[in-house]
């Protein structure tokens, strides 16, 4: 099965960003987000979509 969601830490890892640069991209509503008790997962759809959407540029 495919992993749905990462931590920040995981998105700023595997994208070579910062963990600041994830928040101010979840803050733009850029990445979406689940948050499940106090942790804050992201949706690896959106992280795709945002690669997508950089790679046109």
């Amino acid at each position: 099965m495919e992993q749905l969601t990462v931590s920040v830490m995981a998105a700023a890892k595997a994208l070579g960003l910062g963990r600041t640069s994830i928040y101010m991209l979840i803050r733009q509503n850029r990445i979406e987000t689940i948050k499940i008790g106090r942790r804050t997962l992201l949706t690896t759809s959106s992280l795709r979509r945002l690669l997508d959407e950089n790679a046109q540029r």
